[in-house]
């Protein structure tokens, strides 16, 4: 029930609107005078106040001051005679929703009521999303026990404040968007839009319209004005993900944007001014593209001002769990849902090719046929399975006696050993060729060096 603060310095004013309102289903808390309002304000929330203009000591507008100190989501209306419009207009410029006149109509005040409680619902919504929004896209929460992950953080923390633009590297699946969306949660540009743009997946003449925009008739179906991206992200930050994919063309309208801080709708003439922060990302060696004549280089540079670039998950093992149980809590709404070991071992072991989107929907696969609270290596994707260590995928002594010999050793330990013993066997399988075993398990030879066990004296 939407509570309302109702202040007049007539009580018979006051009494009406009190009627009026309770029959509506409103909670009323009537104040006579702006200074018993005062004590109300400061002691409680309301959704909404209604105050008269013209009260002594204390009149409306000291009023309007204190509720949005105090309250700032809180909606204002004020009551004014027809003679003193001018000052609910001035009211209004300060904070107030609106305002009615006296004497007033029963149903031009219900509406006016009706309306500021949206509002005053509207704004306390966009409020909880904009908590919510940083709360999953700051940088400190994203999962990063690696060392390579933990680095990436701390560069979001120091270019976050900054308006350089940005270039993400990184193979496809490992979180470029969430990324970009941590360092614009992070920026003075916060308050802005965020605009994700997916280069790949527009034709050369829809992306330009969709970046620039066009005028009315500038195409078949071009049936009014359109803004473009860059208008709309302008203030905020615009996210060009698969960079590389974009048109030559396109590439050199782009690098002007960069340049000049200014577009052209497709079709039009007049230069348009626009400031949004550009990230702009690619699974491609962008440098390579630049060689095979691809990719501008004097745009390379301009976008590369600042580079971040994010390791595959398979060189990052240490993020696997986490992750994993960063994926479960979101998709169960539990914290209580655990992996059992075996799962644990499948999963470090598995070199996730197809990275962090790969395990999120590894999770939502488990979730969906785990029984009870408990993941097993049953409830795991096939291709999973089929990469298991042979003891585990056999459903052998893995859970009983083999367990036994490691009674005693950390959790990490166990994983450890296990993942070195997968290791050795793959590279028995290759017959002693290393590089070979590494291309197998897909990670680097110089990742397979460092986790292999280290020579006995």
């Amino acid at each position: 029930m939407p509570s309302i603060l109702l202040v007049d310095d007539e009580p018979s004013i006051l009494s009406v609107l009190s009627t009026l309102l309770k029959g509506q289903g409103f909670d009323i808390r009537p104040a006579l005078g702006g200074e018993k309002a005062l004590e109300y304000l400061r002691s409680d929330p309301f959704d909404l106040m209604i105050t008269d203009i013209r009260m002594q000591p204390v009149d409306g507008l000291e009023l309007l001051r204190t509720a949005k100190s105090l309250h700032p989501s809180m909606a204002v209306m004020m009551i004014t005679a027809y003679g003193s419009v001018e000052t609910a207009v001035d009211a209004m410029k300060k904070g107030a929703f609106d305002y009615v006149t006296k004497p007033f109509k029963v149903d031009e005040l219900l509406i006016t009521v009706q309306r500021a409680l949206e509002y005053r619902r509207a704004l306390s919504e966009n409020q909880q999303l904009k908590a919510q929004l940083e709360a999953r896209y700051g940088f400190e929460n994203i999962v990063a026990e690696s060392g390579g992950m933990r680095k990436i953080c701390s560069m979001i923390e120091r270019v976050a404040p900054t308006d350089q633009t940005v270039l993400i590297s990184g193979e496809s699946g490992v979180g470029k968007e969430v990324i970009a969306k941590a360092i614009h949660t992070n920026s003075v540009r916060k308050q802005k839009s965020f605009v994700p743009l997916n280069c790949a997946a527009l034709p050369e003449p829809l992306l330009e319209s969709e970046l620039f925009g066009h005028v009315k008739g500038a195409f078949t179906g071009a049936a009014s004005d359109k803004e473009g991206l860059f208008e709309v992200a302008s203030g905020g930050t615009i996210f060009l993900d698969e960079i590389g994919s974009m048109s030559l063309n396109l590439q050199s309208k782009l690098l002007r944007v960069l340049q000049e801080k200014e577009i052209r709708r497709v079709g039009g003439t007049k230069q348009i001014k626009v400031d949004p922060r550009v990230i702009a990302a690619s699974h491609e060696n962008l440098e390579d593209l630049i060689k095979e004549g691809r990719f501008r280089e004097d745009l390379y540079y301009r976008l590369s001002v600042i580079p971040l670039h994010i390791p595959p998950l398979r060189e990052r093992p240490e993020d696997v769990l986490p992750l994993a149980y960063h994926f479960l809590r979101d998709l169960s709404g539990s914290e209580t849902v655990e992996l059992s070991m075996e799962t644990q071992v499948m999963l470090e072991g598995y070199p996730w090719p197809g990275n962090v989107r790969e395990l999120e929907n590894a999770m939502r696969h488990a979730c969906t046929f785990a029984d009870g609270g408990r993941i097993v290596p049953d409830d795991l994707p096939a291709r999973v399975l089929k990469h298991a260590p042979m003891e585990i995928n056999r459903g052998t002594e893995t859970s009983g006696n083999s367990l036994a010999e490691h009674a005693g050793k950390s959790l990490k330990g166990f994983l450890r050993e296990m993942e070195k013993e997968f290791i050795l066997r793959s590279i028995e399988e290759h017959n002693g060729d290393k590089e070979a075993a590494a291309k197998a398990l897909k990670v680097s030879l110089a990742t397979l060096y460092r986790k292999l066990p280290e020579p006995r004296e």
